[in-house]
């Protein structure tokens, strides 16, 4: 659950900084968050979800 939550901190933060900085229109944000909560009710759902824990997981195992 921190995963998502975090991961979708994460993104809100990415489409308020290109809504502020590049140019990002209200509704090109809205159809985003439209397409990404339509997409999590489909059957390819599960797949994404998998995809994005592995590159959590990847991304946490780097050392620096």
């Amino acid at each position: 659950m921190i995963l998502s939550i975090s991961g979708v901190v994460l993104l809100g933060v990415i489409a308020f900084l290109f809504f502020r900085k590049d140019g990002l229109k209200v509704s090109h944000l809205l159809v985003c968050a439209l397409f990404g909560f339509y997409l999590a009710g489909t059957g390819i759902a599960p797949s994404i979800k998998a995809g994005g824990a592995s590159l959590a997981s990847l991304l946490g195992g780097i050392k620096i």
